[in-house]
């Protein structure tokens, strides 16, 4: 029996025209088909990844599981 693990965020490239080249982060949320999207944009994939795990991003992402957990 598998675990129930919790979903882990993601960096991609941003879709929204105004911000071409740039990346931006998702996170999927339980009970949610579209992720949110957390954070601004980054100008390179390393950044946002960077951010991800730096102590803000895991904080941000934290505060944002907290915040759908009531739903």
């Amino acid at each position: 029996m598998k675990k129930y693990q919790k979903p882990q965020a993601f960096a991609v490239e941003t879709k929204d025209q105004r911000f071409a080249g740039t990346f931006e982060v998702l996170v999927p949320v339980p009970d949610r088909v579209k992720p949110h999207r957390v954070a601004g944009q980054f100008p390179t994939m390393q950044a946002a990844e960077g951010w991800m795990h730096s102590d803000e991003g895991q904080e941000a992402i934290a505060a944002l599981f907290e915040k759908t957990k009531g739903r």
